[in-house]
This record gives C-alpha cells, structure tokens and sequence, in this order.
C-alpha cells in the first residue's frame, strides 16, 4: 500500500469511528428507565417452577446447537480466508472478476452452511420437540435455501461495489467504497420492506373492528403518521408471538404476527403494538440505518488497512478476486466482535421504546402479563449468563421488561392526582 493510499484509510477509519461515537451519543437513548438502572424481576414471582424448568431446559440446548454452529462457522470461514489450502479453492474460477466474485462469495457461504447444517437441524427438532413451530421440515428447507441465496446475492452485490472501487480508485477506494457502503446500508434499509420481507411472509391489511380502531386511536396519540396495520402469516413459521416496524420514510411498515393478533388479548396486543409505535416516533429504523451507514465507512477504512498487512504477507491483492474469502473471514470476526457493542445500542432502544409505551397505555399489568405470554411461547431463557447477554442479547430480558414495568407502576402511583 502506497503512502496515500494508507492515509486516505485512515482519515476513513478516523471519520467512520468519529461519526459512529457522534451518532451513538447523540442519538442513542443511554438513560431510558426513569429512577435510574433496574434489577431483573424476581423469576419466581413471574414464572412458576415448571415454566423456568422447560425455559431453561430448551434454552441450554438452543445455547449449545447454536454456539457450535457459531464457532465452526468461524472456523471455516478463518481456514478459507486465511489458510493457503483454503485459498487454494478460489483459485481455478471461471470467468471474469465480476463473475469470480459472486462465486467465490457462493463457494464460501454454501461451505459454511454444510458444515453447520447439522447444528441448524438439531436446533430445529429441538424447537419441533418444544412445539415452538409446527412448519414441515420441506418448507423449512426452502426459507433455508431462500435465505442462503438471499445472503449470496446481497454479499456479492457489496463485494462487486468494493471491488470495482479498488479497480477504479486505486490510491483513494477506501473512501469511495466505504461512502458506497453507508449509501447501500441507508438504502438497504429503505427497500427491505419491499424487496425482501414478501420473500419470507405474506402481509394483508389488520380488518376493520376493535383492535384496529385502538391502533389507530393509539398511533395518533403517540403523534405517529400509519396508515396501515399490517398482520403477517408469521403462524406458520413459529409459535413465537411478535411485531416490528421496518422501512421509513414512504416504506414504513408496522407489522404484527398472525398468532399475535389471534392469541392475546387487546389490551395486550395494544401493548406490543405501542411499543412498536415508540420505535416508529423516534424514528429507530433511521437511527439503526445511520449508525450502520457510519459503520460501513469504518469498515471500509479498517479492511483496507487489514489486506493491505495480508498482501505485504504474500496473501491476494485487494483488486483479486481471491480476496473475497480473506474479506469474508475478516467480516464474521468484525461481526461476533462487535456484537457487544450492537447489542448494548439495541437494548437501550428497545428499553425506550419499552418506557414510551408504558406511558402510552398505562397499563402495566397487561405489559406484564405480554411479556410473560411471549416468554412462555419463545421459551427464552429469564436469566441467561450475564456475559451471554451483554454480547448477544439484543432486547432486555423478559424479567427486566416486567421490573420495569412495575417501577413505572410506582412511579404513576406516586405521582399527585390532577384531579385533587
């Protein structure tokens, strides 16, 4: 690496990390809960002795199958990327570069998804056993193979653009590709609704009566623009009660899960469905995009750095198509790297959002009941290990969900009433 070339990514890596902190001060909500940090709720004052027992059970088994699946993927993807026998796979395709790279890209990811395929089947009986899906196993078989060619394609499409700016921007890619990547993530972010939920799902509008009124009624008062309700087939797939909100701007979507809907309550679904209001207001999904976007400009700075030190080691050239395994290697250990730091964000917004739909419904108690009814039907565990879920724990827990709940309980009880 030239000179300038090693400047240029650093000022990348300088102005993606600088804007990723501003972004994270700025935007991210650090101090969400009123009165202060919570401590997890008791388990046995939510859950009775047998509803922890089969929690933890299946959730020690799913920590196993899906940790092992984690780590020999990282293990294929390392000898790929780094060894020269991995190496030597990449180095008889045919074709262009811009034929190679989509192959390369494929070659890695069907390797991985082989190798941690028996992981992936013994986690999926384990959930057949725990009745938390009833989806046969062909169908299951295809939203695995979609989702594989799903992450071909989008993993190549990234690679082709970073490629091409090396190509082009010998001397100043890593600002080029790294500007290019924010672009892709914003963008990604914008068309996932359209694109790549229907490959998955199928969404029809909530009928007209009593819970769509309530959400409607519910949206204007936390002042957010829906103009539908969206209910996905999600019953199907999973026994797993949830709602989201994706898109922004003029693809903006709230959507609620089919066995949401159909199994809980409306006082409980109006619940779920202001939470995800909450993350509409403050407008979460462009917070996400953003910090993404300012991610992908420290990534672009950092690799450019990282190949060149494992070109100067007789590893492939940034431009060559044999860099794509060494780039995906070099990925999934950023990824499980910064899962702490994703995750920690994550939370501090779903608390929020958590906090914003107490005040909205002011009803605690079926914020307790929801939380408890989606804790019995995902079976996640109440109180996994600390480290576990500081580095892959992207929600609070379903005990410091209820915890908070039931201080902001407090906090309404001791409030003066107006009407004295």
């Amino acid at each position: 690496m030239t000179v300038p070339d090693r400047r240029v990514a650093l000022v990348t890596t300088l102005v993606g990390l600088v804007a990723f902190v501003a972004l994270a001060v700025w935007l991210v909500p650090w101090h969400p809960v009123p009165g202060g940090d919570l401590r997890a709720a008791d388990p046995g004052s939510v859950f009775t002795p047998e509803q922890l027992d089969r929690a933890e059970d299946f959730s020690r088994q799913a920590r196993i199958w899906s940790w092992s699946s984690l780590v020999v993927s990282l293990l294929v993807a390392c000898w790929l990327g780094f060894s020269r026998r991995g190496r030597a796979l990449f180095s008889r395709l045919p074709g262009r570069w811009w034929v190679q790279v989509p192959l390369a890209v494929a070659l890695v990811e069907l390797v991985r998804r082989v190798v941690t395929l028996p992981f992936a089947v013994m986690l999926r009986r384990e959930r057949l056993d725990y009745g938390l899906t009833e989806q046969a196993w062909g169908a299951w078989a295809v939203d695995l193979a979609k989702n594989e060619l799903l992450t071909i394609v989008l993993t190549s499409l990234g690679l082709l653009a970073v490629l091409a700016c090396v190509r082009r921007w010998q001397r100043a890619w890593p600002a080029v590709a790294g500007a290019g990547l924010a672009v892709l993530v914003l963008l990604g972010s914008f068309v996932y609704p359209l694109v790549v939920e229907p490959l998955f799902n199928r969404f029809e509008p909530l009928p007209d009566g009593s819970l769509r009124t309530a959400i409607m009624q519910l949206a204007d008062e936390e002042d957010v623009a829906v103009d539908d309700v969206l209910v996905a087939d999600a019953s199907r797939r999973t026994t797993t009660l949830n709602a989201y909100v994706s898109g922004f701007g003029g693809t903006r979507r709230v959507v609620v899960y089919d066995n949401l809907v159909e199994d809980l309550p409306q006082d409980e679904t109006l619940s779920v469905v202001a939470h995800e209001l909450a993350h509409a207001r403050h407008g979460d999904v462009v917070i996400g995009s953003l910090l993404g976007a300012s991610g992908g400009l420290l990534a672009a700075g950092l690799l450019s750095l990282v190949l060149a030190r494992v070109r100067r080691r007789g590893g492939p050239g940034v431009g060559d198509p044999a860099v794509v395994p060494v780039v995906l290697a070099l990925v999934a250990i950023a990824s499980l790297a910064s899962s702490p730091v994703s995750n920690t964000i994550s939370r501090q917004i779903e608390t929020r959002a958590d906090v914003e739909a107490l005040r909205t419904t002011q009803n605690p108690d079926a914020f307790v009941e929801m939380q408890t009814q989606l804790g019995l039907r995902s079976l996640n565990d109440p109180s996994p290990p600390a480290w576990s879920q500081f580095w892959f724990g992207s929600h609070p827990t379903a005990l410091t969900r209820v915890a908070l709940a039931r201080r902001m309980a407090e906090l309404a009880e001791a409030q003066p009433d107006d009407r004295d």
